[in-house]
């Protein structure tokens, strides 16, 4: 049907069956049995036809205009098709959690686009297992992880290592202590991750391991949001290092104390994918520049 729609629009542009069968290179008999055809197969009338001349109905200019946008739909295919085989085109579709979307995958997506400017880069949010089955599916082509990954079928590459630290406004009063311990949160304001992120759940094992009850004033799910309240609040939280640049810090007037403890908050984030014969150039190039930047340690130092 779809080359059928193409000669109807052909036709409509021509004002003319004659036009049109010239153009087309067809007779004008075989013209008019393929727009016969097509009206039979839609079951309505295209044309008023007025001896010679061809008047839309209705039906016939709704028509027009849907065979116009599947034309452009179409050709947009074709070229992607043609872009994909030679390789000039670079699409990757990411898979990655919400925190790891905040802290991991800007400074990366920002990198590939120097290099790749004219790639579409989609990104699909979900916690970790969710992750896995969108690579399982095929829904995503490659996925950044908070964690590391064993599973069958899957290659698990390390890229960093993160733990959270203390963050703070440089007026608050830990600010002035030399030594700072987790005894000094016992019954701090805090504001913290949202439940169901592997942040949250290494705070709620720390405190607990440590016996530490803050006082948690807030529970967010928004890194921004929680660097912007905590001069506000007159809270500390706890953020991933790899989080923490020293612009942030500073456009927010804040501070990082180092507690030894923290360093038992490590996770290791990864990027996984499925079979790397399988992946599209474009995917292939997104996992090997991404491998590149860590093992080079511009990330993350």
């Amino acid at each position: 049907m779809f080359e059928a729609l193409d000669v109807f629009a052909i036709v409509v542009e021509q004002s003319s069956l004659n036009k049109a069968s010239k153009l087309l290179n067809i007779s004008q008999p075989a013209l008019s049995r393929k727009i016969a055809k097509l009206e039979n197969d839609l079951g309505v009338k295209l044309f008023h036809r007025r001896g010679k001349r061809l008047e839309l109905t209705s039906i016939g200019h709704l028509t027009y205009i849907f065979a116009q946008e599947q034309g452009k739909q179409q050709r947009k295919f074709l070229r992607t098709i043609s872009q994909h085989q030679d390789g000039s085109q670079i699409s990757v579709t990411l898979g990655a959690s919400l925190t790891t979307l905040q802290t991991t995958l800007p400074p990366l997506i920002n990198t590939f686009m120097v290099k790749y400017p004219t790639a579409e880069i989609k990104v699909v949010t979900g916690r970790t297992h969710e992750i896995v089955l969108a690579l399982r599916e095929k829904k995503i082509d490659v996925g950044i992880v908070a964690s590391s990954i064993n599973e069958p079928g899957l290659t698990c590459i390390p890229l960093f290592d993160d733990h959270l630290e203390l963050v703070l406004p440089r007026t608050h009063s830990l600010a002035e202590i030399s030594e700072v311990n987790m005894n000094h949160l016992q019954g701090l304001p805090m504001i913290i991750f949202s439940s169901g992120t592997w942040y949250r759940k290494l705070t709620d094992e720390l405190f607990q391991s440590t016996g530490i009850i803050p006082d948690i004033r807030m529970e967010i799910d928004s890194f921004e949001a929680i660097v912007r309240l905590l001069p506000t609040c007159k809270a500390v939280t706890l953020l991933p290092k790899s989080y923490l640049h020293q612009r942030l810090l500073d456009d927010n007037d804040l501070m990082v104390i180092h507690i030894p403890d923290l360093k038992e908050t490590r996770r290791t984030t990864s990027l996984i994918y499925g079979d790397y014969s399988e992946l599209s150039k474009a995917a292939q190039q997104w996992t090997v520049e991404t491998t590149s930047l860590f093992n080079s340690s511009i990330l993350y130092q």
